[in-house]
């Protein structure tokens, strides 16, 4: 039989080719080759092709072939959403103490109603989830040790300035709670840390680890959060006291923070510092001292922080609201005051005004918004949003009159912006 007798006719070799290509549409790659077996399904010949059609239709074939097994084109450009990391923070918080129960009926003395000394740490927390529910992450002060058990005594007999503060162990898992779709970070690094000695400062990270909430300040190295949308913030805490890294050393500072900054753009430097009390408002560029002791140079330290890599300061330990300053583009808020101080804390004005600030961070680690909401506290220690706004108008006025160069504008809805222009060394 010679070649061309041998070839199908044309109409059966269409149906064949259309049958390959119903196949390959349908997932596997087209063969170059037909198996053996498909040759007993084409109807025999009844006329002979010329090679050039055969050939053209081959041709055509591979070339179909080709395009359906070939991947997908890649575009010029990709698109990417990037979203910015909302981090909100508050001041000191503490939800009641176990060392200290005695204060609750001198309490309910003093007020003229019964004040239980250790309430449920989640009613508490409460008025705080409207304030924070947009929240990636929340940053706390934790203002004290959290545990139970046996604890060594702190302060001598008679003393008339000294506290011991130890929360809960219930107190951590309502912290983690706080936050429905968040991560609640507590910052360790502060005088009363470790109220319940060294082996409650352990139990402190470990109450906190356990329910869920990092701990941060504990060591120069920082605390890396991830979001739930898969963005990393890192933290560092510092203090004067015993527990955390000391501000006081710059050198120190500067190198642990440029450490964290180098691994991570978005930075959240924390300081507990300062003196305290209703004369504390203000925020000189000097020493401070409480009690005759060392409390450093919280604007030393912030423009340090900022100039090694850090994204955001956030202040807190006067227990008072203090001034506000952008520095080289980074937000520096000197003291968020007593956010929820349930017990002993002296609550009277303006003292019981505190504050959730929220930063929004991009991913270059810059500020993109910044927002303030006011709250205030009611002896014993219950917390509420403010209406009145009192800690945005006292951060104003303290800005204007601390930084006068560097301050952040104030609008009425409390919105932290930056001056439009501010040289890096301004203040």
């Amino acid at each position: 039989m010679s070649r061309t007798a041998a070839r199908p006719p044309l109409r059966a070799l269409a149906v064949l080719l259309l049958a390959i290509v119903a196949c390959t549409a349908r997932g596997p790659a087209v063969p170059d080759e037909l198996p053996p077996e498909t040759a007993d399904t084409i109807a025999p010949p009844s006329e002979a092709l010329p090679d050039t059609v055969v050939d053209s239709l081959l041709r055509e074939l591979a070339e179909l072939r080709d395009k359906l097994n070939a991947p997908p084109p890649i575009p010029d450009t990709v698109t990417v959403l990037v979203r910015d990391v909302r981090v909100c923070a508050g001041g000191d918080v503490m939800l009641g103490n176990n060392l200290d129960t005695l204060w609750a009926a001198r309490a309910s003395a003093r007020l003229g109603r019964r004040i239980v000394p250790l309430p449920d740490p989640e009613q508490l927390l409460a008025p705080l989830r409207p304030l924070v529910s947009d929240a990636d992450i929340l940053l706390l002060n934790i203002e004290g040790a959290i545990g139970d058990g046996p604890a060594p005594s702190k302060c001598r007999p008679g003393s008339t300035s000294c506290y011991a503060f130890r929360q809960p162990v219930d107190a951590a898992t309502a912290l983690a709670r706080l936050l429905r779709h968040g991560v609640v970070v507590g910052n360790v690094a502060n005088n009363h840390a470790m109220d319940a000695g060294a082996v409650g400062f352990q139990g402190t990270l470990r109450n906190l680890g356990l329910a869920g909430v990092h701990g941060t300040g504990a060591d120069t190295l920082a605390t890396v959060v991830e979001t739930a949308h898969g963005d990393t913030v890192a933290f560092l805490g510092f203090s004067t006291a015993q527990a955390g890294p000391d501000p006081r050393d710059l050198d120190g500072v500067r190198r642990h923070v440029s450490r964290a900054a180098a691994q991570h753009a978005r930075l959240v430097v924390t300081m507990h510092m300062g003196a305290e009390g209703r004369d504390a408002q203000r925020t000189p560029d000097s020493l401070e001292y409480y009690v005759g002791e060392n409390r450093g140079n919280a604007v030393r330290f912030a423009r340090s922080a900022v100039d090694a890599g850090a994204s955001v300061v956030i202040g807190h330990g006067p227990h008072v609201m203090r001034a506000a300053e952008w520095y080289r583009g980074a937000l520096i808020l000197y003291s968020l005051g007593n956010l929820l101080t349930y017990g002993t804390f002296n609550l009277s004005e303006p003292m019981n005004r505190g504050a959730i600030a929220c930063v929004s961070l991009d991913a270059e680690g810059r500020v993109t918004a910044a927002r303030l909401r006011p709250t205030r506290q009611v002896a014993p220690g219950v917390v509420a949003p403010d209406p009145t706004g009192r800690a945005g108008a006292l951060i104003d006025s303290l800005s204007q009159l601390d930084f006068p160069r560097s301050m952040s504008d104030q609008f009425p809805e409390v919105v932290l912006t930056p001056p439009a222009a501010v040289r890096p060394d301004d203040r």
